[in-house]
């Protein structure tokens, strides 16, 4: 059991907003979303200021380190509970950046929170609304229930744009030569000051679950060996990585064999992951199965090291934003189509064939799971475990949603690695049911 936090300030609530996938702007998604979310988390919010059960704020010194991409102070959350040692960490999604808009927060893929991280992050109407922008940190969840709920919780901003793994600061000024971004893609010092300020005053927990979806879903896979031998839990250790997929992607390969590759390229360049304090130098140093040259190899890495822990791995076959980001900056016939539905097709196509070479991957280790439902109709089938977990299900199959793939992951239950065997989209209930309900009042 835990005592109280020390060098934390107690706020009471948290901040994200997963966009619909409609005509509207992606800003203008997350807004509407993001004050829905904020007015849920009003309603159930507890009203004791105690030292349980709430938010509080943890700020990383500047030594350790530890930044958002624009420079200012790193800055986390823990809430934390006297019943229970077990944690969840929470890796934030929000995608990402290698060029001066996007690191400013400008298009439709581009890094969340380019200005930082405030201290009432939580509390923010456009942001994690009170832990409900996923069940896994949602204390009180009047619609979806899962084990971690009871658990401390800890959530992991994201304001670096190199999927919580970078090491590198760059000059851009590529759109604005006057005006440039001088960004700290630091998402790799973030995660391992926050873990030696987990272990220094939270100490070793029992059981331990590290998830996170989209850039998160990236981010807790990438640091899962760094997180996990920094906590040393003494329990049973999980991953639940939602629609963050790493694909193969061997640099010795060419794009037509792995669509994924040229964005990887971008990546291991200009977030410095090649570099020699680099994520894949230390990953390497840790994990014997690595192949370095293929940051795909990097998940039965993980399960070949940590033979006692489970790996789940989850994605939409329909997702259309992470296939987005994967493949439109890199292939010029994608952007050079007008129609958005041929667009869609053509990296839909192109997401099929990593997902095809990706699964048999996953399969070479039998503590790896894998859940791949068609769609749901929300936020462009992207990401299975923000707001509920409705519409993930494999209803042909006699799943309802993901929380049989969940608690067997949890519980050391069967190996599931399920596969849609038709393009039904899921149904939508619970708190997606009521946003839609919103939406159709009032015409968010």
């Amino acid at each position: 059991m835990l005592s109280r936090l020390s060098g934390a300030s107690t706020t009471q609530s948290l901040s994200f907003s997963p966009a619909r996938a409609d005509a509207r702007s992606p800003a203008h998604r997350r807004r509407g979303l993001g004050r829905w979310l904020a007015v849920a988390a009003l309603a159930i919010a507890p009203s004791a200021q105690a030292a349980w059960f709430v938010w509080e704020t943890v700020e990383l010194p500047m030594s350790s380190g530890a930044s958002c991409g624009n420079g200012t102070p790193y800055r986390f959350f823990v809430n934390t509970t006297p019943l229970s040692n077990d944690f969840t960490l929470m890796f934030e999604g929000g995608g990402a950046c290698w060029d001066q808009l996007a690191c400013e927060g400008q298009g439709t893929y581009s890094a969340s929170n380019p200005d930082g991280i405030p201290t009432n992050y939580l509390s923010l109407a456009n942001a994690a609304a009170g832990g409900l922008v996923t069940p896994f940190t949602a204390r009180a969840d009047p619609f979806q229930s899962v084990a971690t709920q009871s658990w401390n919780m800890v959530y992991l901003p994201y304001c670096t744009g190199d999927v919580h793994a970078g090491n590198a600061v760059v000059v851009f000024s590529d759109a604005d030569p006057q005006h440039p971004r001088t960004q700290h893609f630091a998402g790799q010092a973030n995660i391992r000051a926050a873990a030696s300020w987990l272990r220094q005053h939270m100490g070793r927990p029992s059981r331990l679950l590290m998830t996170g979806f989209s850039a998160g879903g990236v981010g807790a896979t990438a640091q899962y060996a760094i997180v996990r031998d920094t906590l040393a839990p003494t329990g049973r250790t999980t991953l639940i990585a939602d629609s963050g997929p790493l694909y193969n992607a061997p640099l010795s390969g060419t794009p037509e064999q792995y669509p994924s590759l040229p964005l990887h390229e971008k990546i291991r360049s200009t977030w410095g992951l090649d570099g020699p304090q680099g994520i894949i130098a230390t990953l390497a140093a840790k994990l014997p199965g690595l192949d370095a040259s293929n940051m795909g190899s990097l998940a039965p890495a993980l399960a070949q090291k940590y033979t006692g822990d489970r790996f789940g791995y989850m994605l939409f076959e329909d997702d259309q934003i992470f296939s987005g980001f994967s493949y439109y900056a890199f292939y010029p016939y994608i952007q050079q189509e007008k129609d958005p539905q041929k667009r869609a097709e053509m990296m839909h196509v192109l997401w099929m064939q990593d997902i095809a070479q990706w699964t048999p991957t996953l399969a070479t280790r039998r503590n790896i799971s894998y859940w791949l439902p068609w769609a749901r109709d929300f936020n462009g089938s992207h990401c299975l475990t923000i707001v509920d977990f409705s519409g993930t299900g494999l209803a042909d199959q006699g799943y309802q949603d993901i929380t049989p793939f969940v608690n067997a992951n949890l519980n050391r239950g069967q190996v599931l690695r399920k596969v849609a065997d038709n393009e039904i989209p899921g149904q939508i209930d619970g708190w997606l049911a009521f946003l839609a309900i919103v939406e159709q009042l009032f015409g968010l």
